[in-house]
């Protein structure tokens, strides 16, 4: 089973097996936003999936 590359270029997978993935919305358009909320796009979020997905999407990880 291959992974799915796509996919794995959103997330990043933690040392103790969490998925962190960027905040939605925060690719263009952040000119008129102020200085804190552009830096909180920045910060990862957790990324909720279920296993049976996981496996499917991230066989390796």
């Amino acid at each position: 089973m291959k992974t799915n590359k796509s996919y794995t270029k959103r997330l990043k997978l933690t040392k103790k097996g969490k998925i962190i993935a960027r905040k939605p919305g925060f690719n263009h358009f952040n000119a008129k936003q102020s200085r804190t909320v552009q830096l909180s796009g920045r910060k990862g979020s957790e990324f909720k999936i279920k296993n049976k997905d996981k496996s499917h999407l991230l066989p390796f990880n």
